[in-house]
């Protein structure tokens, strides 16, 4: 905990890019009470402006759906979290102004973004400390921390749980998390409750973010093997149906959880069953090569850290069968969607944002891992070191590519040269920490715009038309 108080001071309170459509539906329900999202849109930062607003100022015919709505197609999840955090700012400051003063009650004053972007960090760790519970099931506690302050600092989580925090992926990762961890808590023994608790968290995480949905694998896996043994038990029939009935429940409970999405897309678009996304998909020639060592955006090149964590996942197998085959299967179902979605790479993302999601699967597999790691020496101290040592250089590489990304020193979009990258870790990142964190802490508004400026002129570059 008290690490995490340490890290306070880098969130920043800033609602941009994607973070706009998944923060307005948190003004929707606290300040608006209606899924009209003009004002968040007229209001955006320039970079997210700049297709959807005319000349004259006016948004554009496109940015309408047939309903009339603005074609928000981000998820309601993130909002659904934020709001609790955000209803006692509001109501804080709504009885402040009737006892006279003129606070800015539009949620878009300073106190909203800071506890929008606290609440994401809250969630974010959240998130890592279901993951290191998870993951000490599996090792020793040792191993289980060095993963989870590993991922923590060295994946792209870092990026979306404190210098976009207006993004979905810090809280998808917490809602993933929550999903495993109870899963896992409640495996072989769960009683309608915990049935109803599962779906529920089930539901939420499918709201924060729609890919999340591939998570039912891991319970799917389970029902099968649950049915198969109930087959083979001397009460066959009793035990199948009072499986069915308990997976009846989950079922039904999930799909109430999804309810808010459901509305959101019927409001919006006229129908509960129509995501909002327009892009294409290529099934049969998914980029998984890319998506995993391609200069745009792959997930192991950009964020090397991943590797050990990924293999390290098939080492469950000597644990506990049924997550191995759960969450290989899973990851593999996860990575073939990324790759056959037109825009595997995540356009500006950092690393490919899209794998947050997968968090306390990487956090499990870098532990066992690091546990399999160990075995390599006769001391355990050295082995511990050693760990500490890896980790804390995989951790500094991410954090100059993230300076580098931030600061535009490399493109935020397409490929990037390995060369530069290397140049510039070595070189200019050495250069530039301590200016840029001290603007960071005392100029932050200063060096958003400037990161904002770069950001339209490699924007125009990269899309000229």
């Amino acid at each position: 905990m008290l690490a995490f108080l340490v890290t306070v001071p880098f969130i920043n309170p800033w609602v941009r890019g994607d973070g706009v459509g998944y923060y307005a539906y948190a003004r929707a329900m606290l300040i608006e009470h209606h899924l009209n999202f003009e004002y968040d849109w007229l209001h955006a930062n320039p970079s997210f402006r700049l297709n959807r607003i005319d000349e004259q100022g006016q948004l554009t015919p496109e940015q309408y759906t047939r309903t009339r709505h603005i074609n928000n197609h981000f998820s309601v999840g993130p909002a659904i979290l934020w709001i609790p955090f955000l209803m006692v700012v509001h109501g804080i400051i709504l009885a402040l102004n009737h006892f006279g003063t003129h606070l800015q009650a539009d949620g878009y004053s300073r106190a909203y973004l800071y506890t929008m972007a606290v609440a994401t960090a809250v969630y974010g760790f959240a998130g890592l400390c279901l993951s290191f519970a998870l993951a000490r099931k599996y090792v020793e506690e040792r191993w289980a921390l060095i993963a989870t302050v590993g991922i923590w600092l060295g994946s792209s989580l870092p990026v979306y749980m404190y210098l976009n925090p207006s993004w979905s992926h810090a809280h998808s990762a917490f809602a993933v998390g929550l999903f495993l961890w109870y899963w896992e808590h409640t495996r072989g023994h769960r009683s309608v409750i915990q049935w109803i608790g599962l779906g529920l968290i089930s539901g939420l995480m499918i709201d924060v973010y729609f890919p999340n949905a591939l998570l039912l694998i891991v319970p799917g896996i389970e029902a099968f093997l649950l049915y198969w043994n109930s087959y083979r038990s001397p009460e066959r029939w009793p035990a199948i149906v009072k499986t069915f009935w308990g997976h009846l429940t989950y079922l039904s409970i999930t799909l109430i959880g999804i309810l808010p999405t459901f509305v959101s897309r019927q409001i919006i678009y006229g129908s509960a069953f129509c995501s909002g996304y327009t892009e294409n998909w290529f099934w049969a020639h998914p980029m998984l090569l890319q998506v995993m060592l391609s200069s745009n955006h792959g997930l192991f090149s950009w964020t090397p850290l991943l590797i050990p964590a990924v293999i390290g996942l098939a080492l469950t197998w000597k644990y506990d069968r049924l997550v191995a085959v759960s969450f290989g299967t899973t990851f593999s179902a996860y990575l073939y969607l990324i790759a056959s979605y037109q825009d595997w790479h995540g356009i500006s993302s950092f690393g490919n944002r899209f794998f947050v999601s997968l968090t306390p699967f990487f956090v499990l597999g870098l532990a066992m891992a690091l546990r399999r790691f160990a075995d390599l020496f006769q001391s355990k101290r050295r082995a511990l070191v050693s760990a500490v040592l890896c980790v804390s250089l995989f951790v500094l590489w991410n954090v100059g590519l993230i300076l580098q990304w931030g600061l535009h020193l490399i493109p935020a979009r397409g490929p990037v040269s390995l060369r530069t990258v290397v140049h510039n870790q070595f070189v200019v990142v050495p250069a530039r920490t301590l200016q840029t964190g001290q603007m960071y802490i005392w100029r932050r508004k200063q060096l958003m715009e400037k990161i904002e400026r770069k950001d339209i002129e490699q924007l125009k570059e990269f899309s000229p038309e």
